[in-house]
């Protein structure tokens, strides 16, 4: 593989300058990620796309779907965009991704102009794989096929990839203000990293010197944990705009015998016990 595509979902939905904004948060929180695992690499975004360079892709990729904002991510092969090249870089490609008697489909999209369509793209690239692999017994299936080539025509330049592999989506951590979390269970966890998804920059007061507050290391490099301070010690010192709990539906009496001061957040208010550690062993699975 060439390079790594990172797509955003709801970023996208923004004006242009609000996007430009959150994609340089984004960028910013990809390469502080990178760096926090030792991995240099290269990130560029354009016409929607960002894109990934750098010569541990295999490494890079496990971090990359741990921040916020990306909702996918995906090892490509550069060809250039004449169809020529495109189907001798994807037969090629096909013979080390597809098994005997496989069936595989092709899908294409392109941004800019060329002499020739997405429907060209699909069929021409197609029949290169079906000639590359023809001694294989390999056969096309458009409905329900074993693999599927994806091929992303941007200007002068074709991204030819097999796989989505899905990232948490959100905002871009940092985009949306700062809040303390009340770190004490892994429940309290799971709701400082619902609001880390949306956004906001989450700094962590807990009691506990080696806690679950750990679960969210992994998705935050930077995460600063407060062992020991006073909430509204940390809430002053941070300038944070509001706090976080792990509460429940169930924990009604808790909630109400909170101080009152700055707005509060209960993310987890409607959910099961069951959803509830569905949602911690993915984040900690990921």
């Amino acid at each position: 593989m060439d390079i790594i595509l990172a797509r955003y979902a709801e970023v996208g939905l923004k004006s242009s300058g609000v996007r430009r904004y959150f994609e340089s948060i984004l960028m910013d929180n990809m390469l502080t990620a990178l760096q926090a695992h030792n991995l240099e690499a290269l990130v560029t975004c354009e016409q929607g796309r960002i894109y990934i360079t750098t010569d541990r892709i295999d490494e890079a990729i496990p971090v990359l779907r741990r921040v916020f904002g990306i909702a996918s991510v995906s090892p490509a092969l550069i060809a250039d965009s004449a169809m020529e090249e495109m189907q001798k870089a994807a037969a090629e490609y096909s013979r080390g991704v597809l098994k005997d008697g496989q069936s595989f489909a092709v899908k294409a999209r392109r941004e800019g102009n060329h002499p020739y369509k997405s429907m060209d793209v699909g069929r021409e690239v197609g029949s290169a794989i079906f000639l590359a692999n023809e001694d294989r017994g390999v056969r096309v299936d458009l409905t329900h096929p074993d693999v599927t080539f994806y091929v992303e025509v941007r200007e002068r330049k074709a991204y030819i990839f097999t796989e989505y592999l899905p990232g948490p989506a959100g905002l871009p951590m940092g985009s949306q203000g700062k809040v303390v979390a009340l770190v004490e269970s892994d429940r309290d966890a799971l709701a400082a990293w619902m609001l880390m998804k949306r956004g906001c920059r989450v700094f962590v007061s807990t009691s506990l010197e080696d806690g679950p507050a750990a679960i969210l290391r992994a998705w935050d490099p930077r995460l600063k944990v407060f062992v020991g301070k006073e909430p509204q010690r940390v809430l002053h010192d941070v300038k944070a705009l509001a706090t976080v709990h792990g509460y429940g539906i169930g924990d009604m009496e808790k909630i109400k015998e909170l101080a009152a001061g700055p707005p509060a957040f209960f993310p987890l208010i409607g959910m099961t016990d069951e959803e509830i550690e569905e949602r911690l062993a993915a984040i900690r699975s990921a």
